[in-house]
């Protein structure tokens, strides 16, 4: 397959909006696994994917006890390989991992593997919406519009997700407090609170 026919392929992917596929748990979001290995079958029916072995098992563990999963997905004629750690639902690398937590790696990856082709890569670049459907000429606003008074405000446990965010991702909180308009935390409406959860995630996926 020549480099045009790559290209296009690729652009092609990367012009599919995944995000009516996102899946939340934990506070996290993910895209589902299923859905993106579906649309890869239909974009090139050939595709195949494999982990990488290591001595007979699917993950390579490193000195600490931590593991490492590797993922190739093969599609368009070329062949691109993603890996992950084995982690919690906080994210976090663990050590000694069970069959469950390998598994959950493994679908993570193939998903990581699979946005090499373009499909849902904006994604792991913190960005809302695909190329195609930016808006243009738009100016971004300083500041987030604040949220009514008459509006609920966010609750204990955003604000500590906010808080836990705010220091695993190194966010500069002043910055944070600025964007929304605000001198605390405790002032954040609900509504406001989601979309600095959303933000934080973000960044803590493109770290």
């Amino acid at each position: 397959m020549n480099a045009a026919s790559n290209s296009s392929n690729f652009s092609r992917m990367a012009a599919i909006n995944v995000n009516e596929h996102v899946e939340k748990k934990n506070g996290l979001s993910y895209l589902s696994w299923p859905w993106a290995v579906d649309q890869l079958l239909r974009a090139d029916p050939t595709a195949t994917w494999e982990y990488r072995d290591f001595n007979g098992a699917p993950y390579l563990k490193l000195a600490d006890g931590t593991a490492m999963v590797f993922c190739t997905v093969s599609a368009f004629g070329q062949s691109r390989t993603m890996q992950l750690p084995v982690m919690d639902h906080r994210n976090k690398a663990i050590t000694n991992p069970d069959a469950y937590a390998v598994n959950t790696a493994m679908q993570r990856a193939l998903v990581k593997a699979v946005a090499l082709t373009g499909l849902g890569l904006y994604l792991y670049a913190g960005e809302d919406l695909p190329e195609g459907e930016k808006a243009v000429d738009e100016p971004t606003p300083p500041k987030a519009p604040i949220a009514p008074m008459n509006g609920s405000r966010a609750s204990a446990a955003q604000l500590r997700f906010i808080e836990r965010l705010i220091d695993e991702t190194g966010s500069d909180l002043g910055k944070v407090l600025d964007y929304f308009g605000i001198g605390a935390l405790t002032e954040l409406g609900s509504h406001a609170a989601s979309r600095a959860i959303t933000s934080l995630e973000k960044s803590k996926r493109a770290a």
